[in-house]
């Protein structure tokens, strides 16, 4: 008896990764990922962990964070980081001479009341 083996993944469907280009909103719990780090090294995970997650949600291993977002993480000092960040990211095409990958995540912050409950959104509108 001979089964039928499906290959699944990009290469197999027949897309193109630059139609993959998307943006969306998540709700980032940063205080579970900073969670037992000694308070000088605190904001320095948050943005290592934000990089972790758009590269794992993304599929992208270049990601670009905005100033806004670092400075959002960073406003309260080096031990205290937001316990849950809003933020956008987007994946988008690679223009550069000579670059690696063809595409490229975006994070950005986003300005809500309390990121608490939210889920994820596709945003269909992009500012670029």
């Amino acid at each position: 008896m001979a089964t039928k083996t499906k290959s699944s993944g990009a290469k197999g469907s027949g897309r193109s990764a630059l139609q993959d280009v998307v943006a969306r909103e998540y709700t980032i719990h940063l205080h579970k990922r900073v969670y037992g780090v000694q308070f000088k090294k605190r904001a320095p995970r948050a943005i290592k962990e934000i990089r972790k997650f758009a590269t794992l949600h993304m599929g992208t291993n270049d990601v670009r964070l905005d100033p806004q977002l670092n400075k959002k993480v960073w406003e309260t000092g080096v031990k205290h980081t937001p316990p849950r960040l809003r933020v956008r990211i987007s994946r988008r095409r690679n223009d550069e001479e000579g670059a690696k990958e063809r595409l490229y995540s975006y994070v950005q912050a986003v300005n809500v009341k309390s990121p608490k409950g939210l889920q994820t959104v596709v945003v269909e509108g992009e500012d670029e």
